[in-house]
Parts: C-alpha cells; sequence; structure tokens
C-alpha cells in the first residue's frame, strides 16, 4: 500500500483544504498521513547558508519516506498560494544536491474554495513547479471542490457525492504512486 503525505497550502484553523486532506485520511488512514507547515520559515538564502531549519529538514524527511505528496491547495488571487509555494522552495534546497525530495516523486493536487471555480487556477500554477523539480505529476484526475462551504460543517466532510470522488481520485493516484 502506498505512504501518501499530504500538506495543505493553508495556515487557517478552519480550512477547507485541511478539512479535505482530513478526510482523505479518514478514507485511508493506513496510506495518508498530513504534514504540517506550520514552523517552515519564509525562504530566506542566508538563512539556508547559515543554518538549515530543522522544521524543514523534518518535512523533508517525510517526503522523502513518502511514495506520493497530495497538496491540498487554496487559491488566492487566481494562483497558488505563497505559505504552499514557500515550503516548496524550502523542500526543494540545497538546489545543487541530490536532496531534491521532489525528483521523480509522484504528486498530486486537489483543492477547496468557496468560489464557483474551485482551485482549477492554482492547479494549473501547479505544473511548472512540478516540471521544474522534476516530480511526476498525476493527471489521471482532477479534484476540484466548489461552493465548499456548502460540502464542509464544523471541519468534517458533508458531501456524499464528494467523498466518492474523493476516493475515486485517492484510488487512482495511489495506483500511480504504485507503477
Amino acid at each position: 500500500m502506498s505512504q501518501i503525505l499530504g500538506l495543505s497550502g493553508s495556515l487557517r484553523r478552519h480550512s477547507y483544504n485541511t478539512a479535505l486532506l482530513r478526510a482523505a485520511r479518514d478514507l485511508h488512514p493506513e496510506a495518508v498521513r498530513i504534514g504540517s507547515l506550520d514552523n517552515i520559515p519564509l525562504y530566506n538564502a542566508d538563512v539556508e547558508s547559515e543554518r538549515f531549519p530543522s522544521a524543514v529538514e523534518a518535512l523533508q524527511r517525510q517526503v522523502a519516506a513518502a511514495d506520493g505528496v497530495l497538496l491540498a491547495s487554496p487559491e488566492y488571487n487566481n494562483s497558488m498560494p505563497g505559505v504552499l509555494k514557500n515550503a516548496i522552495d524550502w523542500l526543494s534546497r540545497p538546489s545543487g544536491d541530490i536532496r531534491n525530495v521532489f525528483r521523480d516523486k509522484p504528486v498530486a493536487v486537489i483543492g477547496a474554495s468557496p468560489g464557483g471555480f474551485g482551485t482549477i487556477s492554482a492547479q494549473t500554477a501547479w505544473l511548472p513547479v512540478w516540471r521544474t523539480l522534476g516530480a511526476r505529476h498525476w493527471s489521471g484526475g482532477r479534484l476540484l471542490v466548489s461552493q465548499a462551504h456548502k460540502r464542509f460543517a464544523d471541519g468534517e466532510l458533508t458531501d456524499q457525492e464528494l467523498r466518492e470522488r474523493l476516493e475515486a481520485f485517492l484510488a487512482g493516484f495511489m495506483a500511480f504512486c504504485e507503477d
């Protein structure tokens, strides 16, 4: 069974994207783990050269150990959220080292938004990042959750149709990770 590390691009306490990852974990508790970006500092090359942050090293180890990475990416101003992009930038450091934890790593992006278009622009914005890092982006399905405020209550997924779509997405992504 594939081990998937989920990362939410929202630090908000009542994030729909974090709730979506929790729903994924609830569907596959033996396979899905959720990492945290809480202690990842803003990227600064001076900090990198002086002392590599321990929070980044810990998250790098989690990504390296996972068979695949599942991002739950909100959409801010028609693009990816800065906090998640910042974490990916840190995780790809040092750039000249073989420690690039994303090379050949299966990755997929899902996302939830209260708007009507889901997170289509954010998911599209991630594509050049994955190409640059040499990751294996799974494009076998998309999970764009619109009107998220109607699909979650008290941090829990309440929409059965969405739960079924999430289950199908996870099954496809986990099969991709095993290839």
